[in-house]
């Protein structure tokens, strides 16, 4: 447990959510009550005879499955009313968005070069976008907080840091988190986005939610739980906005096969064979950095805490046409700021790892 930076008497945290949407009444679901026959959902009474599911999914699932949510908080160390499933961080955000950003009149925070979803989700709802870039390479790539709060303005109504930062792979300390959370207290929320941080090592502040109503942390089973194709991921917060988030998110946004896939992987066999992965990529992410840091073409391969690496190349479009080369795709990065000569490497396989190796190492044109 990290001790909150400045403890002080707060207002609501809805104080900042959109007056139209804490009126709204919302989607009345058919009732789950799952000891009675449905006649009552519109439903389909017989089961496709491709439905592998256990529950059928002729049948509608619970909008919040009692035994998921239950399932995550116990994973994540909060209490089920501090949690909201939904399809990914990506769904997370766009609730957000809706819920706290009126259109042409609300603005969101953010450090590029980051996860650019933040930007569109903004720019879908009708919301500015405020940028205040990370400090430059030199420095880390370190959260400018002293701009940070300059330039959050009485629009601005969530903040967003990802820790550890896609595209950059460091990570913002828990200290600084917790003291930029208290700064913003009453004036905004602080969205910390933490789909990386098993990678890490680092604890989550996922626990500091019940002590700091006005941050959200962002978890997701995409990436150290290799479930990117099941769409599941968790937003932890105050009830009190994971209540209001509940009013707009889609009546049934989790699908049966999710459900029954991710109750499945959060079984501790699983969940130990998921750590054990996560130790195999860090490995071979200390591997991986170090033999790209000795090749010619690589100017410079940063520090990361996630499960990739931000290289900076001297040629980087040889060195993206060298890896296509050798079936490999990595992700260009080069449009996002200060990031002109690098490229965003996923660590892959020890295989596919000493194949990239190779194609970087190689001489001559791809």
């Amino acid at each position: 447990m990290i001790a909150n930076v400045r403890p002080r008497e707060l207002p609501s945290p809805l104080t900042l959510a959109r007056p139209e949407i804490l009126e709204l009444e919302p989607y009345s679901h058919a009732s789950w009550e799952p000891q009675l026959e449905r006649l009552h959902a519109n439903e389909l009474p017989w089961r496709s005879a491709l439905d592998a599911t256990r529950a059928g999914l002729n049948r509608y699932p619970e909008p919040q499955p009692r035994a998921l949510v239950e399932a995550l908080a116990a994973l994540y160390g909060v209490a089920p009313a501090e949690l909201l499933v939904g399809r990914g961080s990506d769904e997370a955000i766009d609730l957000l968005t809706r819920a706290f950003c009126r259109a042409g009149e609300d603005s969101v925070l953010l450090s590029p070069p980051t996860f650019g979803m933040y930007a569109v989700a903004a720019r879908i709802q009708g919301a500015g976008v405020v940028r205040v870039p990370l400090l430059d390479a030199e420095r880390g790539f370190a959260l400018d907080m002293p701009q940070v709060l300059a330039r959050c303005s009485s629009d601005v109504k969530l903040v967003y840091v990802c820790s550890p930062n896609n595209p950059t792979g460091n990570r913002v300390d828990a200290h600084t988190l917790l003291a930029l959370t208290d700064a913003l207290a009453g004036r905004a929320l602080l969205i910390v986005d933490e789909a990386y941080i098993e990678f890490s090592g680092a604890p989550s502040l996922a626990g500091e939610v019940a002590r700091q109503p006005y941050l959200v942390v962002l978890r997701t089973l995409s990436k150290a739980h290799g479930l990117a194709g099941a769409r599941c991921g968790a937003l932890i917060a105050a009830p009190e906005i994971v209540s209001l988030l509940r009013k707009i998110i889609p009546p049934y946004a989790m699908t049966q096969p999710t459900i029954e896939c991710v109750l499945k992987a959060l079984e501790p066999g699983e969940l130990a064979a998921a750590a054990e992965r996560v130790g195999n990529i860090r490995a071979e992410r200390a591997r991986l950095a170090e033999r790209l840091a000795s090749l010619p073409s690589v100017a410079r391969v940063f520090p990361s805490d996630a499960n990739f690496l931000l290289v900076e190349l001297h040629d980087a479009s040889r060195a993206f046409a060298r890896a296509r080369a050798a079936g490999l795709l990595v992700r260009d990065v080069r449009a996002q700021p200060g990031l002109g000569r690098h490229l965003r490497i996923t660590v892959g396989t020890t295989e596919q790892n000493t194949r990239l190796i190779a194609a970087l190492a190689a001489e001559g044109p791809p």
